[in-house]
């Protein structure tokens, strides 16, 4: 296994009616295990680079941890056979929170970190955990126009290989102060979080997360969990997103392209 984020590939490409044996550049994709503990929480697919951000982002965003003081230690497991080692983080974290000591919790878990449980109920399910967004955030949409143009120049493996989605995070001036990349796009939104988490930015009431694909429910619950009050996208929203943007109290923007863009929810915080 590598840890590189793009390997080397041979494939035929063709033009026309010929083909040609020519080296391709592929975006890497590769387990990466959570343990908390010592106990196994998670597999997630991953492209590898920023490992410790998008464990810390992904333990934030499903609210195990409420701060960056509540991991003890993080590190890669040595003790692991047969797979890469580099493949394995484990977390201590000083909560008190592990898997063995918490009932219940693969149901809580897997609820909030899938879309099988679709729907309102969903919705309200989150809310329990994180209340409505409250920021005096305003932007111009000048600014918002030009936060695609800025995401896109700085995906250095996107130019390499074409494969893989990115996160930006932006001020409100749009300067942009964080950006990672993975094949997941949620899991280029956890490192985004976890960056910010272990960097001591928060809070980041007054940002903007930008995003290269669509705008799906997983990826407005992690911006919400992160304070985070205006999400931009690409793409189009998701009906699910939309409900929770605007029960949420958060600015949900979609198909921002040239000077055109689609405001979801809380247009206010535009201007």
């Amino acid at each position: 296994m590598s840890q590189q984020p793009t390997l080397k590939k041979e494939v035929a490409r063709w033009h026309d009616f010929q083909p040609s044996l020519v080296e391709d550049e592929l975006v890497v994709e590769e387990p990466l295990e959570i343990r908390v503990g010592g106990q196994s929480l998670i597999v997630v697919m991953r492209t590898p680079g920023h490992d410790f951000d998008l464990v810390a982002g992904f333990l934030y965003t499903e609210g195990l941890i409420k701060s960056a003081d509540e991991i003890g230690t993080i590190a890669y497991c040595e003790d692991v056979e047969q797979v890469d080692l580099q493949n394995v983080i484990n977390v201590n974290l000083t909560n008190g929170w592990d898997p063995e000591s918490q009932v219940g919790w693969q149901r809580n878990f897997h609820a909030n970190s899938s879309c099988g449980l679709c729907g309102k109920m969903t919705i309200e399910s989150v809310q329990q955990e994180i209340p409505p967004i409250e920021s005096s955030l305003r932007i111009n949409p000048a600014i918002l126009y030009g936060l695609g143009e800025q995401l896109r120049s700085a995906q250095s493996v996107f130019e390499a290989t074409g494969g893989l989605h990115a996160a930006g995070l932006f001020n409100a001036t749009g300067e942009m102060q964080i950006i990672r990349e993975d094949i997941g796009r949620h899991n280029a939104v956890d490192k985004v979080v976890g960056q910010a988490l272990l960097a001591e930015m928060f809070p980041l009431d007054r940002h903007v997360l930008m995003v290269s694909g669509r705008l799906s429910f997983e990826i407005v619950q992690k911006a919400l969990f992160a304070r985070i009050p205006a999400v931009v996208a690409v793409s189009a929203g998701s009906t699910l997103a939309v409900d929770l943007a605007q029960e949420s109290q958060m600015t949900l923007i979609g198909f921002t392209r040239g000077k055109s863009m689609t405001v979801y929810s809380c247009p206010e915080r535009i201007g």
